[in-house]
């Protein structure tokens, strides 16, 4: 199979078009084709309707293959129904709020601001009205793919059943995704406690919300909600906000967050939850001391889940654990016909890691010759704040421990003219190099830091060292002289300071003689 086929499946989003695979390739065209006329079963079965699911379907049946895709409820997943989607959305209604209460700070005078939560909610249900067409059962129906609902199981290594109906394959993809945890803490869930997906379905704004857990979906949700009018209290049971990001950064954050008047409690433990008058009424310990939180929403954001309950993997000879489907670096289960991709596999769980994935599982899966390996070296990761925090590649704290001694270069975006202009100059890019100034991690708290983190995720993905970028001009007054700014520290601490400022001083007085 062609080198740039499995480029283009790896790439592949499923809002996209995919008339490209069925151009040129008429030889695997062919090879199904023969194959279907045969076998009375299908070349794939793919179980699970989400991103990869989604993106395995539509790249198999443009190939030719003949497709069931099956999923309990409908197409489309956690992304769309109570994840990206949803949570995006929310966040960007937050901002607004945000900013039109800073409006007077560009002279432009709005008055009172005012939240209306249900058309909040609205533009939520819109847009996920609006992205979720590209997921409509219909629309892969159309490509050839056979769209299943209800619940199913294996039945046999070469079987999945649903209602009573049996769908056999050549081989099988598991992309059934992952789910909220709730943790067991005595009295929270008979309290009431809400998981992403239900905090989406209130019917309004609730004046107080306490977030159990300090991670990307605790932050993401708490500061929305602080924006929209709540008052927001933030548990974390580790030292930190956000823990597995760049320490320095993460408390910069946390700053910022503090400032806009969040409250977030770090080191904190809750023992049990109980309701009194109609209030929830968290019992916390830190340090020894006992603490009170009374609130009228909790959210729990404490983790995902993978989703295998129910599938009878054993019956299929397929191995799992807590973490997910136990899988090899091709994506192959202990079942060699057998695949997995996204969450319920384990690795990073981000939407754009699964979307890779199935990539890499339907080459594997379809053309047993292909001998792809997923690869995470180089995996951009960003929680949606405001500011946004972005990293890819290793905490500062990773990099020393791994390679001894490493370089930092940081620079903070109230230096950043377009910043300053936009009033939004919060924040610092952080990158972390190895030996030739080789990028190891790179890490931005400031505006569009999702977007701006792909420079420097494509140079280490290419080898492409710092100097380079330093190297290369960019546009001003834009963002992302950021980027450059940061790596241009590694000649500015070269140039203007020890031996060889010295020698270009001694050097310029020479030459004024």
């Amino acid at each position: 199979m062609p080198v740039d086929v499995f480029v283009y499946l790896r790439a592949y989003r499923w809002g996209a078009g995919v008339s490209r695979l069925s151009v040129g390739h008429g030889v695997e065209q062919a090879v199904f084709s023969v194959r279907l006329a045969i076998m009375d079963k299908f070349d794939i079965v793919i179980i699970g309707g989400g991103v990869a699911g989604l993106v395995a379907a539509s790249g198999a049946a443009q190939l030719g293959a003949r497709v069931a895709l099956i999923d309990k409820n409908g197409l489309g997943g956690d992304c769309l129904r109570s994840g990206c989607v949803p949570t995006k959305r929310l966040v960007r209604s937050a901002s607004v709020a945000s900013l039109a209460r800073k409006a007077a700070a560009f002279g432009v005078l709005t008055g009172e601001v005012r939240v209306d939560f249900a058309s909040v909610m609205a533009g939520v249900r819109a847009a996920q009205a609006e992205i979720g067409r590209r997921d409509s059962p219909e629309r892969f129906q159309e490509m050839g793919v056979e769209v299943v609902f209800g619940n199913g199981r294996f039945v046999s290594p070469d079987a999945f059943e649903v209602d009573g109906k049996r769908y056999s394959g050549r081989v099988f993809l598991i992309a059934t995704g992952s789910s909220p945890v709730m943790p067991f803490i005595p009295g929270l869930r008979d309290a009431g406690a809400q998981t992403n997906e239900g905090i989406l379905e209130v019917g309004a704004l609730p004046s107080s919300l306490a977030v159990l857990g300090a991670g990307p979906i605790g932050i993401e949700f708490g500061q929305a909600f602080g924006r929209l009018g709540s008052r927001v209290t933030v548990v974390e049971k580790a030292g930190s906000i956000l823990p597995r990001e760049d320490a320095e950064l993460a408390a910069m954050l946390k700053s910022i967050l503090e400032d806009e008047g969040m409250t977030i409690d770090v080191s904190t433990g809750i023992k049990g939850v109980r309701v009194v008058s109609g209030q929830k009424v968290m019992e916390g310990i830190s340090g020894g001391n006992e603490k009170l939180y009374n609130t009228e929403e909790i959210l729990a954001a404490v983790g995902r889940g993978p989703n295998v309950d129910g599938l009878d993997l054993q019956q299929a000879g397929v191995e799992y654990d807590r973490g997910g489907i136990k899988t090899d670096s091709r994506l192959r289960t202990s079942a060699r016909h057998i695949f997995a991709a996204g969450d319920c596999a384990g690795g990073p769980a981000f939407t754009h890691v699964a979307e890779y994935q199935a990539g890499v599982a339907l080459a594997n899966a379809l053309f047993p010759f292909a001998l792809r390996s997923v690869d995470y070296t180089v995996v951009p990761r960003v929680t949606f704040t405001d500011p946004e925090l972005a990293a890819v590649g290793l905490t500062e704290a990773e990099a020393r421990e791994r390679h001894g001694s490493v370089r930092v270069y940081r620079y903070d975006f109230k230096d950043v003219d377009r910043a300053v202009i936009d009033g939004n100059a919060k924040g610092m890019v952080k990158v972390v190099c190895g030996r030739r100034e080789r990028i190891l991690g790179a890490h931005i708290l400031g505006p569009h830091a999702g977007e701006l983190i792909h420079e420097y995720a494509l140079a280490m993905r290419a080898g492409i060292p710092a100097t380079e970028i330093s190297k290369t001009i960019h546009a001003y007054p834009t963002l992302a002289q950021s980027v450059k700014r940061a790596c241009d520290e590694h000649y500015r601490k070269r140039l203007f300071s020890g031996r060889f400022k010295r020698a270009a001083q001694w050097f310029i007085r020479r030459s004024g003689d």
